[in-house]
């Protein structure tokens, strides 16, 4: 699963927004609130956790070519860059 549509991002999102997504995905999945179903909760806890932690990876560390030759020599733009890791607006959860 694509990590944006996992967390319902919208196609702009800030970082509170994601934040938020993340809490209230880990309130309804937490492995605690499901006896009934353990092991799918674990693995939605899981699968959540690495959205989000992909997505902060990306945030923090995203870096914009300033130069013109770099511009020239990059294969992804960064709003495709973002749908190949994240998924596009068509994406749902």
């Amino acid at each position: 699963m694509k990590a944006k549509s996992l967390l319902g991002l919208r196609e702009k999102t800030s970082l509170k927004e994601i934040k938020n997504k993340y809490k209230n995905l880990m309130k309804k999945w937490h492995p605690d609130k499901h006896s009934d179903n353990y092991e799918q909760a674990t693995q939605m806890s899981m699968e959540i956790n690495d959205a989000y932690q992909t997505i902060l990876d990306y945030c923090n560390s995203f870096e914009y070519p300033l130069d013109e030759e770099s511009v020239k020599k990059s294969t992804y733009t960064p709003a495709e860059w973002w749908n190949d890791k994240f998924g596009t607006k068509k994406d749902t959860i």
